[in-house]
């Protein structure tokens, strides 16, 4: 199991940028994919980007975030990131950071199934 605590949540303008980490308990992260998710209230948590290392880095988003967020990754520091620019009101939500293990379990990475392992979340407010 790896123990995940987000950060970096918070209040920003429209068009202005944050920076999420999300810290894993001292285990490998080459050895797991990395997600975001977000979700807002009477909603489905929603994803929103994915890393997984493996010969080369491997990087999926979703559509309504491309362009505009990247996600990265610090195997060192055990770290992951989510780089939000442009951030949009409709970006409003509690963003949760999920380690899954590297091997398929038979989900796609944009499904919340492929995880095992979840942070608490943190808030993220885009005013307009």
């Amino acid at each position: 199991q790896v123990q995940l605590v987000e950060s970096g949540g918070g209040l920003v303008q429209a068009g202005g940028s944050l920076r999420l980490a999300c810290a894993a308990s001292g285990r490998t992260l080459s050895n797991y994919i990395m997600g975001w998710f977000r979700q807002t209230p009477g909603k489905e948590r929603e994803f929103v980007a994915a890393l997984k290392w493996s010969a080369t880095t491997y990087t999926h988003y979703a559509d309504s975030v491309k362009g505009r967020f990247t996600i990265s990754g610090d195997t060192a520091k055990a770290t992951v990131y989510l780089q939000m620019n442009s951030l949009k009101p409709e970006d409003t939500a509690v963003y949760y950071c999920a380690a899954g293990a590297s091997e398929s379990n038979g989900h796609v990475v944009s499904r919340q199934e492929r995880y095992t392992d979840w942070g608490q979340g943190t808030q993220v407010t885009v005013s307009s």
